[in-house]
Formats: structure tokens, C-alpha cells, sequence
């Protein structure tokens, strides 16, 4: 059994972890309303600019902007960009995505050559120990989102894909339903799937006069399309990651209240036991004293 210090030493130190862990869920709860505001404001736009890229598929008759939507039949160079938050403490959150990604490369692009773009500290840590070729300029890009950043790296995807660098390019994220609910998602993203783009939008095929040329227009329009579903990608992992924390912090609060529960019944049994140990003690001298 414990002695009284011990359990004094242990209710102190987990009474100063459920005073951070309260501080951290309202942080994190800070930091998802605004992510939160953003990804719901996004999602309009980027979905119909999905809608808008699924239309205009029809018109696309010229090499620059076919390669967009080219199909190989032998896929041999994969880019998976893998989104990860920088920091822990979010349960599962990180987890999920890394073995999402594994389990992606097992199942479509065994024995192929796949190169990993890892968005967030964890991704990069954990890709970083392996074989697979990773490309590390964007790791850092939650220090300071935004919609420039989000652009720049869909830039450097395209340009990498039409240079022929990859076949096919995927990402793998947790996009965000609510606080409690984060949905794993691989997403592809290049060469352009138009059915899947079509499903963002009810609309049917629309007729669209286009001035001064509908190829003007959509080289300007399809690169703009794919860089916001980069950007779309990453405030969908960054309010996911808000609410993930929240909800962990949330739950280890909780715990540390139970366990704190039971250490304090705990001290109260020990000093109890204490108290009558010193009073068998005390009447125990008083009766030898009175004895003698």
C-alpha cells in the first residue's frame, strides 16, 4: 500500500496535467472555430469549381490541357501527398492518415516507384525513416497557412505531372465532417477523374460561349481549379486536426478526473489506516504503562 506522500505526490502531479489538458481543449476549440469558418466557406467554391472542371471537360481538345486528364494504362511513378498535422497530442489522427497512405501503396502501387510529398511534421518523421523517395519543401506549410501556400505546392505538382515525373498523383487527409468527426480520405487528384468531378455538382452539362477562347480560358481555369483542391485539402486537415485535439483533451480531462477520484479515496483509506495504526500504538503504550 501506498504511503501518504506517494499519493499526495501523485494527486498534485495529475491535478497540474488536468489544468493543461483543460487549457489545451480550449485552445484547440479557439483554433477550430476559425479553421472551421474557413473550410466552410471554401467548400461552396471548390465544389463548384469541381462542377464548373466536370462541364468543360468536353471542351479540352488540345495536348496542353489533355495531359490533365490522360489516363496511363501502366502506372509506374506515384506521388502520394500525405497531410499530417506538425504536432501530436490529437489521438489517432496522425495515425490514421500514415496507415491510410501505407495501406494505399500495398494495395494499388506495390513494386511501383512511389515518391511521397509529406505535408506536416509527422508525415515527414515518419517517411523520413524509410525507403520511399520523399520530397520535403512543404513540410513545414501549417507554421503559416494560406491560400498562396496551398497554391505553390499545386504548382509544383503540376509542373512535376506534366513533365512526366509521375503517372498518378493522390492525396491522403482527413477531411472534416464536425468536431468528433474526421473522414479518412485518398483523393485522387491527377490525371483529372471528370465523373468523379461530376458528383460535386447536380448540375447537368451546361453550354458555355466562351470569349476570347474556351483554350485561353481553360489553361488559365484548370490549374486555378487544382491548386484550390490542394488548398481545400489542407484547411479540411488543419480544422480536422483542431477537433481531433479538442476532443482528446476533452477525454483526457475527463480521465484525469476519475483518476483523481480514486487517488483521493485512496489517500482517505491510507491516512485512515495511518490514524488507527497510531492509535493501536498509542493505546497499546497506555496499556503497558498502566500495566506496569
Amino acid at each position: 500500500m501506498a504511503n501518504l506522500k506517494e499519493v499526495r505526490i501523485r494527486i498534485a502531479s495529475i491535478n497540474s496535467t488536468q489544468q493543461i489538458t483543460k487549457a489545451m481543449k480550449l485552445v484547440s476549440a479557439t483554433k477550430l472555430r476559425r479553421a472551421q469558418t474557413a473550410i466552410v466557406q471554401m467548400r461552396p467554391y471548390a465544389a463548384k469549381l469541381n462542377g464548373l472542371l466536370s462541364n468543360l471537360s468536353d471542351s479540352v481538345d488540345v495536348d496542353s490541357l489533355k495531359v490533365y486528364f490522360n489516363k496511363k494504362k501502366d502506372i509506374q511513378k506515384v506521388l502520394l501527398v500525405v497531410i499530417t498535422s506538425d504536432r501530436g497530442l490529437c489521438g489517432s489522427f496522425n495515425a490514421n492518415v500514415i496507415k491510410l497512405a501505407n495501406q494505399t501503396i500495398k494495395d494499388k502501387y506495390q513494386g511501383k516507384d512511389v515518391t511521397i510529398m509529406p505535408i506536416g511534421k509527422k508525415a515527414f518523421e515518419y517517411f523520413g525513416k524509410l525507403t520511399y523517395t520523399t520530397i520535403t519543401d512543404f513540410k513545414d506549410v501549417f507554421h503559416t497557412l494560406s491560400a498562396e501556400t496551398g497554391f505553390e505546392i499545386g504548382e509544383y505538382v503540376l509542373k512535376a505531372f506534366k513533365a512526366g515525373k509521375f503517372d498518378n498523383v493522390e492525396i491522403v487527409y482527413n477531411q472534416f465532417k464536425n468536431a468528433a468527426t474526421q473522414i479518412l480520405t485518398n483523393e485522387q487528384f491527377l490525371p483529372i477523374h471528370t465523373k468523379a468531378a461530376a458528383k460535386t455538382d447536380s448540375n447537368k452539362k451546361k453550354d458555355y460561349v466562351f470569349e476570347p477562347s474556351a483554350t485561353e480560358i481553360l489553361e488559365e481555369l484548370i490549374p486555378r481549379i487544382l491548386k484550390t483542391q490542394i488548398y481545400r485539402s489542407l484547411l479540411d486537415s488543419s480544422a480536422s486536426e483542431h477537433g481531433a485535439r479538442m476532443i482528446s483533451m476533452d477525454k483526457a480531462t475527463d480521465n484525469a478526473g476519475e483518476l483523481l477520484k480514486a487517488l483521493k479515496i485512496e489517500y482517505n483509506r491510507v491516512r485512515q489506516a495511518a490514524i488507527t495504526t497510531e492509535i493501536s500504538e498509542i493505546v497499546g503504550g497506555a496499556a503497558a504503562l498502566s500495566g506496569a
